[in-house]
């Protein structure tokens, strides 16, 4: 399997927008839907010269398959929020996402320094949860009605992965 991530870019924007209108991909994330082209577009020139996030085009075999990335990166602290969306169904369930996952923690603890990763998922999100398992993040915590999405109360669970720990066992 030839797995790599590359830097999201703006000819990724269509990718991002179908597959995140996708209700198979979307049960779980809390975006404004439907994703625009034009409003993603625009989206993506805010944001790609922020230092405060990296944002990444998973490939498989050059193709686009999916996204990963790190929001709200914080270098006083050594933290970044961890996000993940296969978007292609033909690709989930074939360890893409973990390996695409141990890349991008690679990344954080080699390149940005981090010493933490963190992410919030919802508590019926049960898929999302073993491949965070599998990758080494541990469940921190519930956090009750976290979320209202679409005038649902939503319950999260937060996970974390301190990245040296993760190097010593890995």
């Amino acid at each position: 399997m030839d797995i790599k991530l590359r830097k999201f870019e703006e000819k990724d924007i269509p990718y991002k927008v179908k597959w995140i209108n996708d209700e198979k991909n979307n049960k779980y994330l809390h975006y404004d839907l439907p994703l625009e082209e034009d409003k993603t577009l625009r989206w993506f020139r805010n944001i790609k010269d922020r230092g405060d996030r990296v944002d990444y085009t998973i490939t498989y075999n050059e193709e686009p398959i999916g996204l990963i990335g790190l929001l709200n990166i914080d270098q006083k602290n050594k933290k970044a929020e961890y996000y993940i969306c296969l978007g292609e169904d033909k690709y989930k369930g074939k360890g893409i996402a973990y390996i695409s996952s141990r890349l991008l923690i690679d990344i954080a603890y080699r390149e940005l320094k981090l010493n933490k990763i963190y992410l919030y998922t919802e508590t019926n999100n049960i898929a999302a949860q073993k491949l965070f398992q599998k990758v080494g993040f541990k469940k921190e915590g519930l956090l009750k009605e976290d979320l209202i999405y679409n005038g649902r109360k939503v319950d999260r669970y937060t996970y974390g992965l301190i990245l040296k720990d993760y190097f010593k066992s890995n």
